[in-house]
C-alpha cells in the first residue's frame, strides 16, 4: 500500500510514454486502491500550500479518487539536495515503478520522452468534451512541445519581458521585430550621445548587470542553439557562441552596458519578469513613465518573450491510473484549478487572461489603480491591445540546465576580464559541459 502524505508545490524551476493511444496507458497492471477509491500519486520536489489545496480540490470534484502527493522536502525544508531526488526519480522511471505523474521542472524530460517514459497526452487533449483546446493558451502549450507530442502540462506560466525608456527610444529608429544584439548596441549608442547632447548626462542600456550575466541570459534566450538536451550534447565552440561572447565585451568596453551601480533612472533598457497579468503595467510603469514593450534582440530564434512555467506535470507511460491521471492534468487545466494558482502566475486559461487584463485596463481608465510604489498608473489604452498581442505570441522556451549555464557564467568571466581568449573559454566551457552531459 502506498503511503499517503500531504505534499506542495514547486515554484518557478528550470525544467526538464510510450508513444501509445493516449486514451489507455498499455499497462495491465491492477490499479492500486484505498477503501473503494482509486490511488493516484504524484511526486513533487517541494511541499507548500499549493500542494494541500491542490489535492482537497481534486479528491472533492473527483471523490473515488485518493490522490496521494510525495515531496522530497516539507514545507520550510531548505531546498537542497535535489540531484539526489532527480537520479531518484530517474531510477524510479526507468524501473517502470514510481509515482503515477511527475512534477518535471527539474527532471531531464527530454531525455526521457526519448526513452518513452512519459505519455503523450495530445489524444487526450483532443478528445476531451470538457476541456477545449480553443479555450487554452495554446502557444504556451505548443511552445512545451517534445518531438511534435505534449509530454508536459504547465499549471501556470511566467513572461520574461524586454522593455525601453519610450522618450529616449524616439531619438532613433528601431526595428525590434528584427534587431540583433548588435543593432542594439548601435541604437543604444546613439541613444546614449542624444542624452549626453541634451544634458542628461551618460546613461546605460544596461546597470548593475556583469556581463557574465548577460551572458547566461542570452543563452537562456537560445537554449537549442547551444544544447541539445535529447541528444545530450552541447555546441559552445561554435562561431555563434564566441561572437556571442566577443559581442557582449565589446558592448562594456564601449561603455553601453555597466557592470557598475548608479541611479535608478540611469538605465535605458530593463530585462524583466511579468509574473502576472498585472505585471504589464505594474513593471514597465514603474521603471519608466512612457515604456515600451520590446522584442529581445536576437538570432536564430523569434525574440518573442521567453515563457517560464510556473510549473510542470507528466504523466507515467507505465502508470496503470493513467485515466486517472489524465483528470489530474484536466482539473489543473481547469476553471477551478487554474484559480489555486493564480497568484504565482499567468493562467493556462485564455478567458481567466483576458479578464484580469480587461479588469486592469478598466481600473487605469478610471484612475483608481495604483502601481507598486503608490503612484497612479497612466497607461495609453491602445497599450493593452499590445500586452496581449506579445502575451498571446509567446513562443520561446526550452528546458534549461542550471549546472550549464552556471558552466557558462563562471568561464565566461576569464574572458571578460582578458585573462584568456573567447576561443579558450569557449571550449572550456564545451569541454565541461560536454563531461556534464554525459554523466
Amino acid at each position: 500500500m502506498r503511503t499517503k502524505l500531504k505534499m506542495g508545490f514547486l515554484g518557478m524551476s528550470l525544467a526538464f510514454t510510450t508513444v501509445m493511444t493516449a486514451c489507455s496507458s498499455g499497462n495491465s497492471a491492477e490499479a492500486p486502491s484505498t477503501d473503494g477509491k482509486t490511488v493516484l500519486t504524484l511526486s513533487v520536489r517541494q511541499d507548500s500550500e499549493f500542494y494541500r489545496a491542490l489535492e482537497k480540490k481534486f479528491e472533492q470534484a473527483y471523490p473515488d479518487i485518493d490522490l496521494q502527493v510525495k515531496a522530497y522536502k516539507a514545507i520550510g525544508e531548505k531546498a537542497q539536495d535535489y540531484e539526489k531526488y532527480i537520479k531518484s526519480a530517474g531510477t524510479e522511471l526507468l524501473s517502470g515503478k514510481g509515482a503515477d505523474i511527475y512534477e518535471t521542472s527539474s527532471l531531464p524530460v527530454s531525455e526521457y520522452v526519448n526513452k518513452q517514459l512519459f505519455l503523450n497526452m495530445d489524444d487526450y487533449l483532443k478528445q476531451s468534451q470538457t476541456l477545449k483546446q480553443e479555450d487554452l493558451e495554446l502557444n504556451v502549450l505548443n511552445a512545451l512541445k517534445l518531438n511534435g507530442g505534449t509530454y508536459m502540462i504547465p499549471s501556470g506560466y511566467g513572461l520574461r519581458a524586454f522593455l525601453g525608456d519610450g522618450d529616449a527610444l524616439k531619438q532613433v529608429n528601431v526595428d525590434d521585430k528584427s534587431w540583433t544584439w548588435q543593432q542594439f548596441s548601435g541604437s543604444a549608442k546613439s541613444m546614449i550621445e542624444a542624452g549626453q547632447k541634451a544634458g542628461s548626462g551618460h546613461r546605460f542600456a544596461l546597470q548593475e548587470y556583469p556581463p557574465e550575466m548577460l551572458l547566461q541570459e542570452m543563452v537562456m534566450d537560445g537554449y537549442n542553439q547551444f544544447v541539445d538536451a535529447a541528444a545530450r550534447k552541447a555546441k559552445f565552440d561554435s562561431p555563434a557562441f564566441i561572437f556571442m561572447m566577443q559581442q557582449i565585451k565589446e558592448m562594456y568596453d564601449d561603455g553601453v552596458m555597466s557592470a557598475g551601480s548608479g541611479e535608478a533612472d540611469n538605465q535605458l533598457f530593463y530585462s524583466a519578469f511579468l509574473q502576472t497579468p498585472a505585471d504589464f503595467v505594474n513593471v514597465p510603469y514603474t521603471y519608466f513613465a512612457n515604456p515600451k514593450l520590446l522584442i529581445k534582440p536576437h538570432s536564430g530564434s523569434s525574440g518573442a518573450m521567453r515563457i517560464v512555467p510556473t510549473a510542470t506535470f507528466s504523466i507515467q507511460a507505465n502508470s496503470p491510473v493513467a485515466e486517472q491521471a489524465w483528470k489530474f492534468m484536466k482539473f489543473l487545466l481547469s476553471e477551478e484549478g487554474q484559480a489555486l494558482q493564480s497568484e504565482e502566475g499567468f493562467s493556462m486559461l485564455k478567458s481567466v487572461n483576458d479578464k484580469r487584463l480587461s479588469e486592469l485596463q478598466q481600473e487605469v481608465k478610471n484612475g483608481t489603480y495604483k502601481l507598486p510604489n503608490d503612484q497612479p498608473a497612466s497607461v495609453p489604452d491602445e497599450q493593452f491591445k499590445v500586452f496581449r498581442e506579445m502575451m498571446n505570441t509567446a513562443d520561446n522556451f526550452a528546458m534549461l540546465d542550471v549546472k550549464i549555464l552556471n558552466i557558462a557564467g563562471e568561464e565566461a568571466a576569464s574572458f571578460f576580464s582578458g585573462q584568456k581568449t573567447a576561443e579558450e573559454v569557449a571550449k572550456l566551457i564545451q569541454n565541461k559541459a560536454t563531461t556534464y552531459l554525459n554523466e
